[in-house]
């Protein structure tokens, strides 16, 4: 249990946090949701102790152990993968460290015997014994294999430090688990496990995510920051919205109900107050109508960009034609012999274990990379836009954001392109900041009105919800369902992919699996395959 009370949190004159008021209880995972902003990542500093707040506490149950997930990726490069996971536990770790100097020294004296037996009793109460093995079934979860436990961090590559700090988060049940984000840069795969893990995790646990799927699939509550406040609700993510919504329904049909009953007050009391014989009752409804309060509905803090793709040309049936592609860079074979067709209806989520093959793909296709063989062919009527995952050297420039998009604008008028720039969350100044100080959802937004600017009839786009916060995702998420084009298209987000595609094609070592189906289907009918699978391999055993 971890409770918040009375937290404020001032930066400058500005108050983040007001009086907050939460207790986060055992067997329960609360999701921490709120517009970009709002103070999730520091509200969860203010938690872990490495924030203090302006005013209030934090209280945890004496004897329990917190957990973060940390966002620092070079900080154990010096350490064994297992040694980081076990790092999660620092109390544990110092006694195994202790213990490995004691028993190492030549002169090992009877003071240094009595020592290493209580160490040896901590470590078992601490189940010491199992944690190498603990810390293994961790790691095999999230995809890192057995042959890389022993090697440094610094030998692995930005993907598997992410999963190595999870793990070491997970690592030996904490009693109250903290984690930022736990879902960015991880496959499908390890997302999924990872969901199994929280769902059977039978303590606390606060997470802040931008996955939608994810939130539904593992949160018992969600915890929503508007306006400094906090406000629990009981469910998921869905039944937040819904609740949410409903209650501001309500609140705007009970004042709707007021404002009638005041307009019947005031005209009796105008009607009658100079009355002698109902001036009792007029004075009556004087104390009435003083009595009456209006609910205050604040406008939420969240903010929604204005998506709406539309092509300047209807795309004709003839789209694009893949014929044996292939490619390998640094000597590993990223595409081998890939061919497809697309058709004019086709929403296409490219998934698999190597996001480097996807985006080589992409890059062939838009045309920023040859293959080693073979060929594609776009139709005479498509017209196609790009959005990279790397997009370092296009936001290197000091251009400010105006000028930059002035360049893809089908009216070169100042006038247009910043009204245009408003309804995609970059409003007054913010226009004439340059390209280089922007932040990961600034520039996602950019790419994005560049896009739209364009008017293609094929979009392709690598990791479109990456850094967008969630009301943006949900924007762009209903953009390209109602977009009427052809589609290709990555992403992790479960919610996004299921609610966009028609189409799957997973790109394995072995070639193209290619599906006419929803992603949930995919999934189901990949599980079944993995199933019989295993049921095969147990027949060969028994035989």
């Amino acid at each position: 249990m971890i409770s918040a009370n009375n937290i404020t949190l001032r930066i400058g004159k500005k108050a983040l946090f007001e009086d907050v008021n939460i207790k986060f209880t055992e067997g329960n995972c609360y999701g921490l949701i709120g517009a970009n902003g709002a103070g999730k990542s520091t509200f969860l500093k203010i938690l872990s102790g490495a924030l203090e707040p302006t005013k209030g506490e934090v209280i945890m149950n004496q004897g329990e152990r917190l957990s973060v997930l940390k966002q620092d990726h070079y900080q154990y490069d010096d350490y064994t993968v297992l040694d980081a996971v076990i790092m999660g536990n620092a109390r544990l770790y110092e006694i195994m460290k202790e213990k490995e100097a004691i028993y190492a020294k030549e002169d090992f004296t009877e003071e240094d015997g009595m020592k290493a037996s209580e160490l040896e009793g901590e470590f078992a109460q601490l189940n010491g014994w199992e944690a190498e093995s603990d810390a293994a079934i961790l790691l095999n979860g999230l995809g890192i294999e057995n042959e890389l436990h022993t090697l440094y961090l610094r030998d692995l590559d930005g993907g598997q430090k992410v999963k190595v700090l999870l793990a070491q988060a997970l690592f030996g049940n904490p009693d109250v688990l903290l984690l930022d984000e736990p879902t960015n840069h991880l496959d499908l795969d390890a997302i999924a496990w990872l969901e199994e893990f929280l769902i059977n995790f039978e303590n606390t646990v606060i997470v802040v995510s931008h996955d939608r799927y994810f939130l539904n699939k593992v949160c018992t509550h969600i915890a929503d920051i508007d306006y400094g406040k906090i406000q629990l609700y009981s469910g998921n993510y869905d039944f937040w919205y819904e609740s949410s919504q409903l209650m501001i329904k309500q609140m705007k049909e009970a004042n709707k109900k007021k404002e009638e009953k005041i307009k019947e007050l005031q005209d009796f009391i105008q009607r009658f107050s100079a009355n002698a014989s109902k001036s009792k009752q007029a004075t009556s409804r004087k104390r009435a109508l003083e009595k009456i309060q209006l609910d205050e509905i604040r406008p939420s803090s969240r903010k929604y960009p204005y998506i709406d793709f539309k092509p300047n040309r209807e795309i004709g049936n003839e789209v694009l034609q893949v014929t044996d592609l292939t490619k390998t860079i640094d000597g590993v074979k990223l595409l081998d012999h890939i061919s497809f067709t697309l058709g004019h209806d086709d929403k296409v989520a490219f998934v698999g274990p190597n996001s480097k093959a996807t985006t080589a793909l992409f890059q062939i296709l838009a045309g920023e990379m040859e293959p080693d063989e073979g060929s594609y062919k776009w139709g005479v009527t498509t017209s196609q836009a790009y959005f990279p995952k790397d997009n370092n050297a296009i936001f290197a420039s000091d251009d400010t954001i105006v000028d930059w998009l002035m360049q893809y604008s089908p009216e070169k008028d100042v006038t247009f392109v910043r009204g245009f720039l408003g309804r995609m969350l970059f409003s007054g100044d913010d226009g004439l900041k340059k390209l280089n100080v922007l932040s990961g959802g600034e520039r996602v937004r950019c790419m994005l009105s560049k896009m739209m600017m364009l008017g293609a009839n094929t979009l392709i786009m690598d990791e479109p919800t990456n850094h967008l916060d969630m009301e943006s995702i949900t924007a762009l998420n209903n953009g390209l369902i109602k977009y009427p084009g052809v589609l290709l298209f990555t992403s992790q987000d479960h919610q996004f992919v299921q609610t966009t595609a028609n189409r799957i094609m997973e790109l394995t070592p072995g070639g193209l699996i290619d599906k006419q189906c929803t992603y949930d289907e995919y999934l189901e009918n990949d599980e079944m395959a993995r199933k019989r699978q295993i049921m095969n391999m147990d027949d060969q055993i028994d035989d």
